[in-house]
C-alpha cells in the first residue's frame, strides 16, 4: 500500500513538471517576440495628467524593464532624483538625439 501511494506521488510530481511553463522561459520569449523597445534605450512618455485630459506631456524618460504589455521607465524627478514608472507601450515613441529634459 505505501508503494502504491509514493509511486502516484511520483507520477504526480512528473505529470505536474511536464506540463508546467518556466516564467523565466516565458519572459524571455516576450521580450524577444516584443523587439521593438530595448533596455537602455532613450524614449518619449506621452503622459496625460487625466484620462479626461486634452493636454499630453512629452516626457524624456529611459527603457529600464521590459513586460509583454508594458515597459517600465525611468523619469527624472527632480535634479538628481529618478522614479521609475510602468507605461503602455502605445504611450511610448522612440526619442529623437537633440531632445532635451524640460527646465
Amino acid at each position: 500500500m505505501k508503494t502504491i501511494k509514493i509511486a502516484l506521488m511520483i507520477l504526480i510530481f512528473i505529470i505536474n513538471l511536464a506540463t508546467s511553463n518556466p516564467s523565466l522561459a516565458d519572459d524571455i520569449s516576450n521580450s524577444i517576440s516584443n523587439s521593438d523597445y530595448f533596455i537602455g534605450q532613450k524614449v518619449v512618455w506621452l503622459y496625460k495628467s487625466r484620462a479626461d485630459s486634452e493636454k499630453i506631456q512629452r516626457i524624456p524618460a529611459e527603457v529600464v524593464k521590459l513586460g509583454s504589455k508594458q515597459v517600465q521607465v525611468k523619469v527624472q524627478k527632480n535634479q538628481n532624483d529618478f522614479v521609475n514608472r510602468w507605461v503602455n507601450r502605445d504611450k511610448l515613441e522612440v526619442a529623437h538625439q537633440n531632445l532635451q529634459h524640460p527646465q
